[in-house]
């Protein structure tokens, strides 16, 4: 397996992939199918598919969409994140072809499903979605669904501390969608010092992915808006990530 990873992360909302800026304002950038067709044949070492409405309308995950995609044949591993309630559907999630997926409200709603989850699904198949923000010394935790916080508290460090999930994916989501302004001390302040971190959030630059990515803890590197700024993106990222140990990019133009 790699060690480090640089994943390409799609967020749709009403069936529309869309560019976010702090999960307040979107763009639209057409079909989301299209975005992660394009991640998957320029080199992504993961493509995340963050589906943000469903868990607020109470949708459960979308499953025509992953339908779509697995009828694209894509090879790079997916992750899938939006609506998952329980274990049901994160296996079926899988069953549809998301290599992965990734929770959130279920943690705050039913944190027990994601131990049924991980015993459905294996450890490696699960990760602890966080969208966080710093508040002085406190790591503040944001529901989504009706943009309250509350302290990342020790209930929720004991449910993720036994390893029922592979990776939290530590997301900066009051950063989201502007350039260079991932905070790094969000790293230094989650409290699991062993737990692997994905990162997410206002990474904008190979000079801020390679500074966290060089942390033993961060496993990988999330991009969603800077990748649709410049077409070889990924590419350009790639090569100038020195000494980190990636897939090499790649490009086809088959069908295009």
């Amino acid at each position: 397996m790699l060690k480090k990873r640089l994943v390409g992360v799609v967020t749709i909302r009403n069936g529309w992939a869309v560019q976010s800026f702090g999960y307040r304002r979107y763009l639209p950038l057409g079909k989301p199918e299209i975005l992660i067709e394009n991640l998957d044949r320029w080199g992504a070492d993961e493509i995340l598919v963050q589906c943000i409405d469903r868990s607020v309308n109470g949708a459960g995950p979308d499953f025509d969409l992953l339908e779509r995609i697995g009828r694209i044949g894509v090879s790079t591993p997916l992750i899938y994140v939006g609506g998952i309630r329980d274990a049901v559907d994160a296996v079926r999630s899988v069953k549809l072809g998301a290599d992965r997926v990734a929770v959130d409200a279920i943690l705050r709603d039913c944190p027990e499903q994601l131990v049924k989850i991980s015993k459905e699904l294996g450890a490696q198949a699960l990760i602890a979605d966080l969208p966080v923000r710093l508040e002085g010394d406190c790591l503040r935790w944001l529901d989504y669904r009706n943009r309250r916080e509350e302290a990342l508290s020790g209930s929720i460090l004991n449910v993720l501390e036994p390893r029922c999930v592979s990776e939290v994916m530590l997301s900066d989501w009051s950063h989201e969608g502007s350039p260079q302004s991932f905070d790094e001390a969000l790293v230094n302040a989650f409290p699991l010092a062993d737990m692997p971190l994905i990162v997410f959030g206002g990474l904008s630059t190979a000079a801020q992915m390679q500074r966290l990515l060089e942390r033993s803890q961060v496993v990988a590197a999330a991009v969603g808006n800077f990748l649709s700024y410049e077409e070889h993106a990924i590419q350009t990222f790639k090569r100038a990530l020195k000494g980190i140990s990636l897939r090499p990019a790649v490009y086809s133009t088959h069908g295009y």
